[in-house]
């Protein structure tokens, strides 16, 4: 298989993770039905955001957490029609592969990098990984490794910092192992003890601690208590999202980013290191005629409008709001945010219907 076939073989499986924590990558399998991600991707969370090219966003149940190989899996949303991809059985991994790794680094969808295989087998912190040369980044984790033949022979996981493009996937094998382990407990939450590899499940730990060799387990599923819950400016934000109607776990995409859907119009909030909350709508591009006429409205609107203001970035028409943490209290933001939405979606609409703008591509999930 070429390359382009490939990636259109593997996008409708591949599943972008949300947690409070942060994005990563998933894949779908269909045999199983079960997405598998790493470990590290959904960690100390009971249940994560999914989304797919098939499918709109979703809360999804954690089933299994598996420290030792860092893997986990999680429940796929009933009523689902993905395409079936096949691990890898019939060709074993060699030095100078090529493959493919499909992921969402950086929040950027479905991105694939070429690159070849670096040493089929390195052997780090016990385990035997592949090494590749094929870029992946923060986002990539959990996605698929994939070769020539389009077959899944590895799970993407991890990189050394600063190398030049140094990149490891666990070998299939490992998934393999794991997937049939969990087989017996279907649907049911369990973790995997790093200690003595024994599943430990709500039934049968003592505790916090593994039934069989008394190490220190975690199993999120038990503790719901002590999900998260946001702090500060970012408390108020969530409280202020609730309140005009938003889903705050569904909108998460990371400790201080957030994603809404208003209408047409996609609204990313971010709240900086430095103090600054930002709301930003891309809500649609200037055409090739009538420009004069855009410019001249976005100018009187940004006389008038209090909260919000227009700004044109080479062609796209952005809809910003800025408050700084300092003066950020319920009431102003509940106000300031209220606004953002409502005039993000009403002017998206007015340019594209009366000033011909151009509407903005869908967002892929």
């Amino acid at each position: 298989m070429d390359a382009q076939e490939i990636i259109n073989q593997f996008q409708p499986i591949i599943i972008q993770i949300a947690t409070p924590q942060g994005t990563g990558t998933g894949f779908y399998l269909k045999d199983r039905n079960i997405i598998v991600t790493n470990d590290h991707v959904v960690k100390g969370n009971f249940e994560v955001v999914i989304s797919g090219k098939n499918f709109q966003k979703v809360m999804a149940p954690v089933y299994f957490n598996d420290p030792k190989y860092d893997l986990a899996f999680i429940a796929a949303p009933a009523g689902i029609d993905l395409p079936e991809v096949h691990l890898q059985t019939e060709h074993p991994v060699h030095d100078g592969d090529q493959v493919i790794a499909i992921g969402h680094p950086y929040g950027l969808n479905y991105t694939a990098t070429e690159g070849i295989v670096s040493k089929a087998e390195r052997l780090q912190r016990g385990i035997s990984y592949i090494q590749i040369d094929a870029a992946i980044n923060p986002g990539n984790s959990g996605g698929p490794l994939v070769n020539k033949y389009g077959e899944v022979v590895g799970v993407n996981t991890f990189i050394i910092a600063g190398g030049d493009n140094l990149g490891f996937a666990l070998p299939v094998k490992y998934l393999i192992e794991s997937l049939d382990e969990y087989l017996p407990y279907y649907g049911k939450v369990v973790t995997r003890c790093l200690s003595c590899s024994n599943m430990v499940t709500p039934e049968n730990i003592e505790g916090e601690y593994c039934p069989f060799c008394g190490a220190k387990v975690e199993l999120p599923a038990i503790k719901k208590e002590e999900e998260y819950k946001p702090v500060g400016a970012a408390a108020i934000i969530e409280t202020i999202l609730e309140q005009l109607g938003k889903d705050v776990k569904l909108s998460r995409r990371g400790p201080y980013r957030w994603e809404i859907q208003e209408g047409s119009a996609n609204i990313y909030i971010s709240y900086q290191e430095n103090g600054f909350i930002i709301g930003d709508c891309f809500i649609c591009t200037l055409p090739k005629t009538n420009i004069g006429a855009i410019y001249e409205l976005l100018l009187r609107q940004n006389y008038d409008l209090e909260d919000v203001m227009f700004s044109v970035n080479n062609q796209d028409i952005i809809l910003s709001t800025l408050i700084f943490d300092q003066y950020l209290t319920y009431e102003t933001g509940l106000a300031t945010f209220k606004d953002l939405f409502r005039y993000a979606d009403y002017y998206d609409n007015l340019l594209v219907e009366q000033y011909g703008a151009v509407p903005r591509a869908p967002q892929e999930a």
